[in-house]
């Protein structure tokens, strides 16, 4: 079976339309700095500096827009923050905790939308059918590494036309693999 890229997903916010206008000023558009694996997705020139219960700290902001403003941690930067991150998936938000937002024309507190984000692999339809997979199926990947090797299991498989293949985990699981970069993986269903 193809190997599947790993790619490390750093700390990052999505903003809503609403709270970009709030922090950067009226009207104001995101400014594209690179484009990402994930198709229409990029990387912005934009800053936001989240204020925690212990301390601060700047995000990178990622677009397009979004119906709903979400900060993405690893858990490390969360406890260094002094909020709690809950493990879900992009977009579930509910019942999760806010955080104080900065920007250079204002701020905002959001009530909910920080999280951990649950380890994931992107795939096509196509993709899942060569892989025997369904969108919500949870699976492992066995990345092999110089002497950190190992199964990232509870791993939730996203199907979408949208989508290109593609593992992503955060910060912390990328440094527990040793991984510096990009990885390649091995699905196990």
């Amino acid at each position: 079976m193809e190997k599947i890229l790993v790619e490390v997903s750093a700390r990052h916010i999505h903003l809503s339309q609403e709270h970009l206008e709030t922090l950067f000023g009226a009207g104001y558009q995101l400014t594209c700095k690179k484009m990402l694996s994930q198709p229409g997705q990029f990387a912005c020139e934009e800053k936001v500096t989240l204020v925690g219960a212990k301390s601060q700290m700047k995000l990178s902001v990622l677009g397009p827009v979004r119906k709903e403003t979400q900060v993405e941690l690893s858990l490390t930067d969360a406890r260094a923050l002094g909020v709690v991150a809950m493990i879900r998936e992009s977009g579930d938000i509910e019942g999760t905790n806010g955080i104080k937002l900065i920007g250079p024309c204002g701020e905002v507190v959001i009530d909910k939308g920080v999280i951990a984000a649950k380890r994931h692999v992107h795939m096509t339809p196509e993709d899942a059918k060569n892989y025997g997979v369904e969108n919500g199926q949870i699976v492992g990947v066995k990345i092999e590494t110089n002497g950190r090797s190992l199964v990232f299991n509870d791993t939730v498989v996203r199907v979408s036309n949208q989508y290109s293949l593609a593992m992503h985990i955060d910060t912390d699981e990328a440094n527990a693999a040793a991984i510096a970069g990009t990885a390649q993986g091995e699905l196990i269903r």
